[in-house]
């Protein structure tokens, strides 16, 4: 007897609501409200009014789940104009939400609101959100979760806990009026008073011991520790005393796992850890420690240390919350400050996962081909002025490709959208630099970069290789590139002049790592594909924000496809005028 596999009308209305129920139970739409606020805080035994989301330093944590929509009211409270910035979130044909100012919106002016809004697509992770406009990310900052689909497990044990560690920088001074000092004066801006972990610059600062993050653990429990540098202008060493640290993720993306004792992060980039504590009570208490990378000369950045403290629970003590100050504290053997060697050996144990579930979409053929310098310069005095630049007749730039870039007054997506570009950004940004050098070895005699606000045009769907060069002028230095609105495949990288010849046959197209920010090494250089996918204007810099203050940073527009489903999107009515 044959069974038939139609289910009756109410049966099958029944099944089909059940199903729309399950799929609107993945994916929901989710409501912030950030209010843009002053609030006292006080660090190294001194208090200083600073620019808060709710009141809250570091910001709140948004949490929203893949497939997710996010609705973000920021209402500014503050005297400063405010935008804030999703880093990470790639923002599909949303780009009014993307947040830099003046690139994809003018500012939240006093006493305005403005709702970003945005659907999280093919991202599970940890990425994090900033304010993007001046230096007040020193202070704007705060953590994004975004969970696996419902019913998706992640690709490694599950973790019994998971802890948001970010990493930031304290000034005792207000970073508007040094920046804006170091603007008029040429010169380099002071360094940061201390870093800190969770907002809290911890014990080896003086009068801060108070001000420590501590994470209290279970023997043979497994804790995910999502971190993120939200440092303005330091890379970090990050390493936990007697520990071992899984590496299982960057940038919202899931890396074939590996274990390390210490591990870098950049500016802009995201890297969640699996820390496995001891398997029984160890009698002791252990530091976590941040140091900076840097292969610039000392006491021009600041080359403090800052640690939280890992503690384990005690199965003997009732409490929970006490922390016994007479057990031994041990501290991580922390690498010189300018080990660049652990650094090239870490980045290059990056791989992606390139699995079925989590395959890695890498280019294989390339439409476009770019190659940027990336580094220092110089400007002219103005007349009659004297500067704290390299010279006193100098200031500090910073360029790409030479062209220093100068923002307009008013936003370039509006600009490009409406038609209207004439008088506001030029579509011929070099592809190349306008004059060859031994961009890694003796400097040029003229150090000055041009200035300008000129756009690189890609037409929708092209797939782009870029090699990011270093360069030696004024010092070589590492700096991280953060390009908003697209993930990118890191091919390959190296040291010195990058060789168009013989470079490319060592690149990795099977398993690159992905990520939306990535170091250019200090003297080197790295290449990176992705596929233009998303129309729009997007910001590309580096996220040292001393060196996007000096001009290292462009824009590239993406042209709309042919299809409805390849178009920017209108602009919201609420988006901020300028």
């Amino acid at each position: 007897m044959a069974i038939s596999s139609r289910l009756p009308a109410p049966c099958s209305l029944l099944m089909a609501t059940l199903m729309l129920l399950i799929v609107q139970a993945q994916s929901i739409t989710r409501h912030y409200d950030f209010n843009v606020q002053m609030a006292n805080v006080t660090r190294l035994c001194a208090s200083k009014s600073i620019v808060t989301v709710n009141g809250e330093y570091p910001g709140p944590t948004l949490v929203a789940r893949e497939g997710d929509r996010v609705l973000v009211r920021v209402t500014n409270h503050v005297a400063h104009n405010m935008t804030l910035h999703w880093h990470g979130i790639r923002q599909l044909r949303s780009g009014w939400a993307d947040g830099p100012a003046y690139v994809t919106q003018c500012p939240i002016q006093t006493g305005q609101s403005y709702v970003y809004n945005f659907t999280v697509t093919g991202q599970r992770g940890t990425l994090w959100w900033h304010a993007h406009i001046s230096w007040l990310r020193a202070t704007v900052y705060g953590v994004i979760v975004i969970l696996p689909k419902l019913g998706v497990l992640y690709p490694f044990v599950a973790p019994h806990k998971e802890v948001p560690v970010l990493f930031g920088e304290w000034w005792r001074a207000d970073t508007e009026a040094l920046v804006s000092q170091a603007l008029r004066t040429g010169g380099a801006p002071n360094i940061s008073d201390a870093f800190t972990i969770n907002g809290l610059p911890g014990p080896l600062y003086n009068c801060s011991a108070k001000d420590t993050f501590k994470l209290k653990v279970k023997p043979g429990k497994t804790y995910m520790l999502r971190l993120i540098n939200a440092a303005l202008n330091d890379e970090l060493f990050f390493s936990v005393a007697n520990h071992t640290l899984t590496i299982v993720e960057v940038d919202a993306v899931y890396v074939k796992p590996f274990t390390v004792k210490t591990l870098i992060i950049s500016p802009g980039q995201t890297t969640n850890v699996l820390l496995t504590a001891k398997p029984f009570y160890p009698k002791a208490n252990f530091y976590m420690s941040a140091a900076p990378y840097s292969v610039i000369r000392p006491g021009t950045f600041d080359s403090t240390t800052v640690a939280g403290i890992l503690e384990y629970h005690n199965p003997r003590s009732a409490s929970e919350s006490s922390f016994d100050k007479d057990l031994p504290l041990f501290r991580p053997t922390m690498p010189r400050f300018n080990d660049t060697g652990l650094v090239t050996n870490f980045t290059s144990k990056l791989r992606s996962l390139a699995t079925p579930q989590y395959p890695a979409a890498v280019p294989q053929s390339v439409d476009k081909r770019f190659f940027f310098t990336v580094g220092l310069g110089t400007r002219p005095c103005p007349v009659n002025a004297t500067c704290q630049g390299p010279t006193n007749t100098t200031q500090f730039a910073a360029a790409i490709n030479n062209i220093s870039l100068v923002l307009p007054s008013t936003a370039l997506l509006q600009s490009h959208f409406t038609g209207v570009s004439r008088g506001v950004y030029g579509s011929n940004f070099p592809t190349t630099p306008l004059s060859q050098f031994n961009y890694t070895g003796v400097s040029p005699n003229n150090t000055n970069v041009a200035t300008g606000t000129k756009l690189l045009v890609l037409p929708f769907n092209a797939t782009v290789e870029l090699v990011m060069q270093d360069t030696s002028i004024l010092g070589i230095e590492s700096h991280p590139l953060h390009l908003h609105g697209f993930n990118f495949f890191v091919v390959g990288q190296g040291f010195g002049n990058y060789d168009p010849v013989n470079d490319p046959t060592r690149f990795n197209l099977v398993d690159p790592v992905e990520r939306n920010t990535v170091g250019v090494p200090a003297g080197g250089w790295v290449a990176i594909r992705f596929l233009a996918d998303n129309p729009g204007v997007w910001f590309m810099h580096c996220h040292l924000e001393v060196h996007t203050t000096w001009g290292l940073r462009m824009a590239w527009l993406v042209q709309d496809g042919s299809l409805p489903n390849q178009k920017l999107l209108p602009p919201p009515s609420d988006l901020p005028k300028c």
